[in-house]
């Protein structure tokens, strides 16, 4: 059996600290999104994000929050560019309501997908 690990990932939080601002993302609270670093995982994904749904905000009395998780296996190995590039991704799936809540990779005439995130990324390279 895998042993799985996570860590605090500052790094990471600096990183997505410095995109949303350069976004002006302003509606991202980033006190309230946390990075973690995890190992062990046999997932394919560079990172994926949570939210912390209604009914536990409401049960436990916490405000919303997003954590967004890199796999280090996957993510650590990338060029910064790339790493910028999926923390992009992840981050647009946070609603403009910051309610807790992700928005879907498709939804009406939204999308996150690769478009998007390199839309996003020339924008902030400017």
């Amino acid at each position: 059996m895998r042993k799985w690990d996570v860590e605090d990932a500052g790094d990471v939080h600096a990183i997505m600290v410095d995109i949303v601002k350069q976004l002006n993302m302003r509606y991202i609270d980033v006190e309230r999104v946390f990075c973690v670093r995890s190992r062990g995982s046999s997932a394919r994904a560079y990172a994926r994000i949570w939210g912390l749904s209604r009914i536990f905000q409401f049960a436990a009395g916490y405000p919303a929050t997003y954590v967004i998780e890199v796999l280090a296996q996957h993510f650590d190995k990338l060029a910064s560019d790339r790493k910028k590039k999926v923390i992009i991704h992840e981050l647009l799936h946070i609603p403009k309501t910051f309610s807790g809540a992700l928005k879907s990779h498709k939804s009406g005439s939204y999308r996150v997908d690769h478009h998007e995130v390199e839309r996003m990324y020339k924008r902030m390279e400017k």
